[in-house]
């Protein structure tokens, strides 16, 4: 049997070896499971499984598959089920941990919305149902079909299994004439038990737990099978009305109740974050003689026009959260602590622990996070834990929280070892041998080496090829690492001199074990082809600090093509004039990215190599948006004060789909100033530069929103 790695010993080609065997893993459990009804994991395991891949997923960001499991909403539909569209995506729902987790919901939304703290917000609270989430749509009182989530747009036609279930009336009083009520299937921790003993009677196979067997239950092809399993359902949601159910979440539950379903007891009115705690807690208390399988509780905002303006993530409401329950803990000794190097120079400090096993997952290693938190105190200097360090020997908590990465969260100070000495943390890096600093402000101590360590050229050429960045087929991170070792490439623009350099095609390569004419014909012409490149990715693949994939279209659909990106920034270099004061007023680009962005053109080394290899490259300017008809398209926007008909989020994005630059300061390149009531220095260098201001209701005339 092939051992399995720990996550933090894969390396880069380890880890898509492992992601490809975890998809189709997965894969075929859930064509077992939704298809067959004939699961072969069990649900502790397909659950450590995904969470391995979503913890692979993590620390390898560039390597996750397009049919990553971690993407997919619900599964898609049985062959044995004509389709189902729902009229309104059903979709899944973000995740809370702590109560932490729970403020900073509240925070968002009410950022979002641009509420204060001092205004009134509420929300309902109700258990989430470990079951099968399904869709009742009625016409004119009368249930005309129940479709399963499947994959969020598209689910399995079950009407005819559904009708079998009691707690689902067919004909409904006084409904809309339109009406999708949405809810979970269920069954009961009684009537499981019951049908497992029926089935050990009858010499049958046993099931695995309630959730599994209701859902399989639902999607059997004889509606006969599934009404002997005594199946459960509890609404909790609606999609499409032809009319509004009420004008608030709990009213509209209490509309469905009156229409005949089962709406859970538990759902109660909160006022705020404390009471949303509080009813968790006491939902979590219950838990164990509820009855019926929970796995946390969700909180949704109350007012359902506050809903509609909040809207929707990809695939999250922003106004709905799952508190799930507390991650399984457990204790183990500290054997040592590690450190790594990234490929931007970071030392990452890991615990390697006496294996112990969390939650049905054999745990090896955890993270530490950073030197301060080895010494028992955030970035700020705050204690956590209260102030206790952790040391090598010491007998630790660890615990695996919704990102799955295990982490040390406590310390035993009762089995302390006399002789445990505290942790220091290292100066030098252990890769190179270069000093690791750590800048102010920054949590993390950092290797100067750059190109000379071993850690960071490695992975940089690695992130250089990896799927958001340059992407050449057959150049993947075992190959280039392969490549560099042998001293073929060394930096990311020897890639395109590959075959100059080495002549006849690099016949060293041709006579390479595990290639051939063939092969090495695909990777020189694959190369050649990435010889053209987007902007954005080009500038994702230098792998510069805190300039990810989502910044690199940013800056790329901001500055429109490589010279104006690269003119900019070398203007900007000493991090003051017009030039940073249009780098930092890009929505969403910060002191620090920027910092980032500048500091690493700035590096002579760094940037000759990015010179060499943009001399090979066709870089493609970033495409625009259709914004022909706009009337601000292609100018600079500064939103100020307070406006009162929409959020400053709302303002921005507005401006932005309308082909506009959003921008936070004011300067000579500012086209428009929207000023609300209290505008204040912003207005006044506006007034002074002669630049054009309007209020809020000038600005939604100008852009036809009145």
């Amino acid at each position: 049997m092939t051992k399995t790695i720990d996550i933090e010993d894969l390396n880069e080609a380890q880890a898509l070896k492992e992601l490809a065997r975890l998809a189709q893993i997965l894969l075929q459990a859930n064509d077992d499971y939704y298809q067959a009804d004939a699961p072969q994991l069990t649900d502790a395991e397909y659950d450590r499984l995904k969470r391995r891949n979503l913890a692979i997923e993590s620390r390898f960001p560039d390597l996750k598959r397009l049919d990553s499991p971690t993407e997919q909403i619900g599964a898609p539909i049985s062959d044995g089920f004509s389709k189902a569209v729902h009229s309104v995506r059903m979709l899944s729902l973000g995740n809370a941990f702590d109560d932490d987790d729970v403020a900073d919901f509240d925070k968002s939304v009410r950022k979002y919305l641009g509420l204060g703290t001092d205004s009134a917000l509420a929300y309902t609270a109700e258990p989430k149902i470990d079951g099968l989430s399904l869709s009742l749509r009625y016409e004119r009182g009368k249930l005309v079909q129940a479709a399963t989530r499947g994959d969020g747009e598209v689910g399995e036609n079950v009407t005819a299994n559904a009708r079998t279930i009691a707690d689902i009336p067919q004909v409904l009083q006084g409904a809309p004439d339109i009406l999708e009520v949405r809810g979970e299937v269920y069954m009961t921790h009684t009537d499981f038990a019951a049908l497992n003993k029926r089935q050990v009677e009858k010499g049958e196979k046993t099931f695995v737990n309630p959730r599994n067997t209701a859902a399989g239950a639902l999607r059997q092809l004889d509606a006969r099978i599934t009404a002997e399993r005594a199946l459960h359902f509890f609404a909790y949601a609606w999609g499409e009305l032809s009319e509004p159910l009420a004008n608030s979440q709990i009213k509209a539950l209490a509309q469905l109740g009156e229409y005949g379903f089962s709406i859970n007891p538990l759902t109660r009115l909160c006022a705020g974050p404390d009471e949303m705690i509080a009813q968790y807690h006491l939902i979590e208390e219950q838990r164990a003689t509820l009855g019926y399988d929970i796995d946390g509780v969700v909180y949704k905002v109350e007012d359902l026009a506050l809903q509609a303006r909040l809207g929707f993530r990809s695939t999250t409401p922003r106004w709905a959260i799952a508190h799930k329950f507390p991650a399984e803990l457990a204790w183990t000794r500290l054997e040592a602590i590690d450190i790594q190097v990234g490929r931007t120079g970071a030392l990452s400090p890991v615990a390697r622990l006496t294996p112990v096993t969390v939650g049905g997952v054999v745990v090896s290693n955890a993270t530490l996070h950073n030197e301060d938190y080895i010494t028992g105190r955030d970035a700020k200097g705050n204690e956590i834990r209260d102030g206790k360090d952790i040391r090598v020997g010491d007998w630790v908590q660890v615990y695996r929280a919704g990102d799955v990465i295990p982490k040390v969260a406590d310390v035993d100070l009762s089995k302390r070892a006399k002789t445990a000495k505290p942790y220091v943390f290292p100066t030098k890096c252990p890769q190179c041998e270069s000093d690791a600093i750590r800048e102010e402000g920054d949590a993390v101590r950092r290797c100067t080496g750059g190109v000379i360590c071993p850690a960071q050229i490695g992975e940089k050429l690695k992130h250089f090829v990896s799927r958001a960045a340059f992407d050449i087929d057959g150049l993947g991170a075992k190959q280039v690492v392969q490549f560099y070792n042998d001293g073929w490439i060394k930096e990311p623009a020897d890639i395109f001199t590959l075959s100059e350099r080495y002549g006849n095609g690099m016949q060293q390569l041709r006579n390479r074990e595990g290639w051939g004419d063939k092969s090495a014909d695909k990777l020189f012409a694959a190369i050649e082809d990435k010889r053209t490149i987007p902007l954005g990715r080009l500038i994702f693949a230098l792998g510069l600090r805190h300039v990810g994939e989502a910044a690199s279209n940013m800056l790329a659909t901001h500055y429109g093509s490589w010279d104006s990106l690269e003119q900019a920034v070398t203007d900007a270099a000493t991090l003051e004039g017009p030039a940073w004061d249009d780098l930092i007023g890009i929505d969403g680009v910060g002191a620090v990215m920027a910092t980032s962005l500048v500091t690493g053109f700035a590096q002579k080394a760094e940037r000759a190599a990015i010179d060499r290899l943009v001399a090979h490259l066709n870089v493609q300017d970033a495409a625009r948006p259709d914004v022909a008809d706009s009337p601000v398209v292609g100018k600079t926007v500064v939103f100020t004060g307070t406006l009162e008909k929409m959020t400053r989020a709302e303002a921005k994005a507005r401006a932005e789909a309308l082909g506009a630059k959003v921008s936070g300061s004011v300067s000579a390149r500012t086209d428009l100033l929207v000023a609300g009531p209290g505008a204040g220095s912003k207005a006044k260098k506006a007034a002074d530069l002669g630049i054009e201001t309007l209020d809020e209701d000038g600005w939604l005339a100008l852009i036809g929103a009145l």
